[in-house]
């Protein structure tokens, strides 16, 4: 988990798997801050024509170059972000979400598969769920990596995920306390601090190096 510190009007960024919910997840936490959302997926398409097409004409590597042209600006607009699960994976992209505040969202392989079947996701095209694994395995250690703060949407309602975000960033933990003993981080559920200890679990949250999580349910996403 990252545990650089954060500035209080810093964006949001909501990372994840396909199917974890951060377009539903990030609007309606922009929605309740009263900021800007954007949805990098949405400015493709509409700059560009959909995603699968761009993966069958252009390939995979000029899609996430547009993607991180995406990324650049809506981080410029600042508010709520929404990016597509392997934006993560781009070099540039990476480098811009510095100084962000990252929210990380998972979903179990059970909860995900409705979310995920008859999509037009260009990578899961021939796998379906064993490719979303593969992908997801792929690419856990980046997320980890990025995340300040990680929450499971598999089986809860998204108003709680929601409430549950939007209390971490309005507390001390949305801009990480850091000193020599750990880092701090605080909601509703609780508060635990972190030490080279390990980690603790108060009412239903888990709280690890730099991370909470909680749990929601919805379809978007590009790959």
């Amino acid at each position: 988990m990252s545990t650089d510190v954060r500035r209080a009007d810093a964006p949001v960024v909501v990372i994840g798997p396909m199917g974890a919910g951060k377009s539903s997840v990030g609007k309606r936490v922009a929605k309740a801050l009263g900021v800007p959302f954007t949805d990098t997926d949405r400015v493709i398409v509409r700059e560009h024509g959909p995603i699968p097409g761009i993966f069958a004409d252009r390939g995979e590597p000029a899609f996430r170059a547009l993607e991180a042209e995406a990324v650049r600006a809506a981080l410029a607009t600042g508010g709520v972000i929404a990016v597509g699960g392997g934006a993560v994976t781009h070099a540039d992209t990476r480098q811009a979400l510095g100084g962000a505040r990252i929210v990380l969202l998972t979903v179990s392989p059970e909860a995900v598969a409705d979310r995920i079947a008859g999509s037009d996701r260009p990578l899961l095209a021939n796998g379906g769920i064993d490719a979303w694994q593969t992908i997801m395995d792929e690419r856990a250690a980046t997320y980890a990596e990025l995340a300040h703060v990680v929450v499971d949407t598999s089986r809860r309602p998204m108003s709680r995920v929601v409430d549950e975000v939007v209390t971490w960033l309005r507390s001390d933990a949305g801009t990480t306390e850091r000193s020599d003993a750990g880092t701090t981080e605080r909601s509703d559920a609780g508060t635990t601090e972190r030490s080279d200890a390990g980690t603790t679990e108060r009412s239903g949250t888990t709280v690890a190096p730099g991370s909470t999580t909680s749990s929601t349910t919805s379809t978007e996403g590009a790959p």
